[in-house]
């Protein structure tokens, strides 16, 4: 299947929640035409009316062209209304069904892509092909129309200056086909750039810390004032060729515009037309031009939207997780590894970051994964959470009547506490309730104590203090204990810790390990991944990972 008729079944299904809109769009926009040309009819009626060559009552024709005028008034009234009831929407469904896919979509599948061309994407990208779907189609339908009953009205009056005018169209189409293939090159280059430009700004601001402290804030204006040079330059070629192209089609139109006026001037002259017919040639050569005019307009619109689409379908194309519904063990679980073996680029001969490696997690075990930096252990964790799947062996989850193997589907049972901070913007009850929606205040005030996290409850606005991104206004073991809080909300019989206590001194990182010991033992299988000896004491079972 090539790209191009790729894509086209891929616009075909997108447009499926932006159909209303798309055929509003193109009837308003026929009917617009239509009283055009209603338009043209009364104007040269009327003055061949005023000037004696049509016996007519003016009234009458007055009338009709009175009512033509206010029906275009209401067609552009509802072309609004049209745009704005109907134009979000349509944006953000695109936008909600490409986000949702991403989300959705294997962990290995857009980590290699940066947040800030993915951002890009689904915001300009998303409002290029909805624009192109519900309004530049519509508009193009309405050109052709407009193109098409010009043609017949002039062909009516003047069979030759018709087709003399309509010749333009194959040079037209010729110079559309060279100019759509080098601009989409050209677009391409421009918005991969443009999502550089984004990446540099987002990183450099969630950043800023680390860049201040390393003394290398002019190496990233550096970098950005590089790409928008890159992006300048871009434009300008850009600019440049659309130019040019729009040069050698105004030469032509103009031609044309001439060529009608001197051929009604001549037949003016010798009396074979009335001086409402000339006035009529020239409104049609408008109306045979502008469509032609407008679809280099268009051309460029159409371009970025086949481009976006281009990138959009690249998004979509990750695989996504398996679905289903979740399986759950309610009685708790424990977790086994036979002969796991793992490498994160088998194919280009790298070595195995995990090797045949066998290991049980019993039900209600507490065991501490050790290990130098690099053997493996967050990516054991990543496994058992079935991120990334093993190249051989198998993980499974099992209680006392079957087993599992470990799939997006097992993942309910897991509570993952991951190291760092991962709070997100808004209050503390907002943060805490992503781990249980349906988490009550005594809950929620419980399973802060547990994480150590009194101070929020000290404050004077308690659970409704404010977060900034990442925990703006916290300090990092401030924002890593309501991170505890948070996935301790969550309902799961197995419980993960990657290094979840790095940002906290000593005696609260003991406190907060006494607190999970009392409310997790035989309760809730542990599996924590450290570097920090005193978790060991409260752990049943080791497992040392080391290199191969």
């Amino acid at each position: 299947m090539t790209m191009n008729l790729k894509l086209a079944k891929w616009l075909w299904r997108t447009s499926k929640g932006l159909r209303l809109q798309s055929v509003l769009n193109t009837a308003i926009g026929i009917s617009a035409v239509l009283m055009d040309f209603s338009l043209i009819f009364f104007t040269k009626r009327i003055i061949d009316i005023a000037t004696g060559r049509n016996g007519d009552e003016l009234r009458w024709a007055a009338a009709f062209l009175v009512l033509t005028i206010a029906t275009k008034i209401l067609l552009a009234f509802a072309s609004r209304w049209v745009g704005a009831l109907l134009g979000v929407r349509s944006q953000n469904r695109i936008q909600a069904k490409v986000f949702s896919h991403l989300m959705r979509c294997v962990y290995n599948g857009i980590e290699h892509r940066h947040s800030g061309d993915m951002t890009n994407r689904l915001e300009r990208d998303v409002r290029d092909v909805t624009s192109t779907i519900t309004e530049t189609m519509p508009a193009a339908l309405a050109l052709c129309t407009r193109l098409a009953g010009a043609f017949l009205m002039l062909h009516s009056m003047d069979r030759r200056l018709a087709f003399i005018l309509i010749a333009i169209a194959p040079c037209f189409a010729l110079l559309s086909k060279v100019y759509i293939r080098r601009m989409r090159t050209i677009t391409r280059e421009v918005r991969h750039t443009d999502s550089q430009i984004q990446s540099i700004i987002q990183e450099s601001i969630q950043n800023r810390i680390v860049i201040k402290t390393l003394g290398r804030t002019g190496t990233m204006i550096g970098k950005l004032e590089l790409a928008q040079k890159l992006l300048s330059k871009q434009i300008r070629k850009k600019t440049i060729f659309s130019s040019i192209s729009a040069t050698l089609l105004n030469t032509g139109f103009s031609l044309g515009y001439l060529v009608t006026f001197l051929w009604g001037a001549l037949r003016l002259q010798d009396g074979s037309i009335t001086y409402g017919t000339m006035l009529a040639f020239i409104q049609l050569v408008g109306q045979i031009q502008s469509p032609l005019r407008e679809m280099s307009r268009f051309v460029p619109a159409i371009v970025g939207s086949l481009t976006a689409g281009e990138r959009l379908m690249e998004l979509e194309d990750t695989p996504v997780e398996e679905e289903g519904s979740p399986i759950l063990f309610e009685n708790g679980a424990g977790i086994r590894l036979k002969d796991v073996t793992y490498s994160y680029d088998k194919a280009n001969g790298k070595a195995n970051t995990i090797n045949d490696l066998t290991y049980d997690f019993p039900p209600g075990s507490i065991t501490a994964i050790l290990g130098e930096t690099g053997v493996g252990k967050t990516t054991l964790i990543r496994l058992i959470l079935a991120l990334i799947k093993p190249d051989s062996g198998c993980l499974e989850m099992y209680d006392d009547s079957h087993h599992e193997t470990i799939s997006a589907r097992t993942r309910n049972n897991l509570i993952y506490i991951p190291q760092g901070n991962t709070l997100l913007s808004g209050t503390v009850r907002e943060n805490l309730l992503m781990g249980n929606p349906k988490a009550t205040e005594e809950e929620m005030v419980s399973a802060l104590r547990t994480a150590c996290a009194e101070f929020v409850l000290q404050s004077p606005l308690g659970l409704d203090s404010m977060c900034g991104e990442h925990g703006t206004g916290l300090s990092e073991g401030q924002s890593q204990r309501i991170s505890i809080a948070r996935a301790l909300l969550k309902k799961g019989c197995v419980l993960l810790l990657d290094e979840a206590t790095s940002a906290l001194d000593a005696d609260t990182e003991r406190q907060l390990l006494t607190n999970l010991h009392d409310s997790a033992a035989f309760k809730q299988t542990v599996i924590c991944v450290t570097h920090r000896p005193a978790i060991v004491e409260f752990c049943s079972q080791v497992l040392k990972l080391s290199k191969g």
